[in-house]
């Protein structure tokens, strides 16, 4: 079961099931705990723990026990989703705990990882059960509709779940309409039925000089 201790610290209680969790990210536990490094293999975990192909790396290890153990990461604000039966697409940075039960893996994300500076790729979890995120800021939560598609910063985009396409629009930026220029050279636009997690503080891209 995953509850918020606070905004900034997530904790699992546990009765001999498992969670995995961003690698370095335990700050306390109670009870018998065990702690497991996942190395690749297994339910997409290979393409998870370490993308070779573009040098990024992310480690995940599994937790299993009785008692609580309480997860942080750079005092990052957490947010709780609740999965059932869908898909949920994280930043790779952004994705602290999951669900031991819940699929995780790998997505090609083309333009959009290339704008960032994150990668070509990002994280999936699907299933039933929760993960938790995390943001700079407390995250906001946009609904994407048929009649009301959705344009979002790509330094501002956190993770994504439902049945969203997604398309890259360039040239007019962000801080070019503000007049001051040098802003992202792209902009991601999300269509269809579901939702956008975007966050109030933008992460370092090389959008601009793309």
């Amino acid at each position: 079961m995953f509850r918020l201790q606070s905004s900034k610290v997530l904790a699992v209680d546990m009765t001999g099931d498992a969670v995995k969790a961003k690698n370095g990210s335990m700050v306390a536990y109670d009870g018998q705990m065990s702690f497991k490094k996942l190395s690749g293999g297994g339910e997409g975990l290979r393409g998870m723990v370490t993308r070779r192909i573009t040098g990024e790396q992310m480690t995940v290890m599994e937790v299993r026990g009785q008692g609580t153990c309480w997860f942080a990461d750079r005092a990052s604000e957490i947010n709780l989703v609740e999965l059932r039966g869908d898909k949920l697409y994280v930043e790779s940075s952004n994705f602290l705990a999951a669900d031991a039960g819940l699929r995780t893996g790998t997505e090609f994300t083309g333009l959009r990882g290339a704008s960032q500076g994150n990668g070509l790729f990002t994280t999936s979890v699907e299933g039933h059960g929760q993960a938790a995120i995390m943001s700079d800021g407390p995250a906001v939560v946009l609904r994407v509709s048929a009649q009301y598609p959705l344009t979002v910063d790509p330094g501002a985009y956190v993770a994504h779940q439902g049945n969203l396409r997604q398309s890259f629009q360039s040239g007019v930026t962000f801080r070019t309409v503000l007049g001051e220029g040098g802003g992202e050279a792209f902009q991601i636009r999300f269509e269809g039925d579901g939702l956008v997690y975007v966050q109030p503080s933008e992460r370092n891209t090389i959008a601009g000089d793309v």
